[in-house]
């Protein structure tokens, strides 16, 4: 795992040893960035499934401003954190469920990327939260990774979706009501 691009460009990331957790492969996370170049300078992101803080990271190297990663797993937090100092980079750590961390995080963000475990099917639920919570800037995208067929509850709008052979890249957007 590396980071695809920007400032830290080429530079290896620690990651996690055997299977149990699934990092989206550089394949993916380079597409996604190339979409997202534009978003990116000056961005306020925030990384709910953090794991390694591979998403994350990338977007501090191609320009974001500010980053907050969570992850419900103090392991996958301490690998971010130093994955964090590896790169000289700031971010805000929580060490919360993705809802508690939803209900509780400050300000608005320009993108929230949501990876969750393939198993579960949260996406409802984080758009709901991230809606209520009103934590989108104007104009701002929920990116989710998933296996799954997703559809935009009421009041959201898939604007973009892409596959990478299993893996579906679903970019939802706050519709105008």
């Amino acid at each position: 795992m590396r980071i695809i691009a920007g400032k830290h460009r080429g530079r290896v990331l620690a990651a996690f040893k055997g299977e149990s957790v699934r990092p989206t492969s550089d394949r993916v996370k380079e597409s996604l960035f190339q979409i997202l170049s534009e978003r990116l300078v000056g961005a306020r992101v925030l990384d709910l499934f953090a794991g390694s803080g591979a998403l994350g990271l990338e977007a501090l190297s191609r320009g974001a401003k500010y980053v907050v990663f969570n992850d419900v797993s103090r392991e996958s937090l301490a690998l971010c954190k130093k994955n964090l100092v590896a790169l000289h980079e700031e971010g805000e750590l929580h060490a919360q469920n993705f809802s508690e961390c939803l209900k509780t995080v400050s300000g608005k963000f320009d993108l929230i990327f949501a990876d969750p475990p393939y198993r579960e099917n949260f996406t409802e639920e984080i758009l709901r939260l991230v809606a209520e919570r009103n934590l989108l800037n104007e104009g701002g995208l929920v990116v989710l990774e998933s296996e799954r067929e997703e559809a935009a509850p009421e009041g959201w709008e898939v604007v973009d979706k892409r596959l990478y052979g299993r893996t579906k890249i679903y970019m939802f957007q706050r519709s105008n009501l």
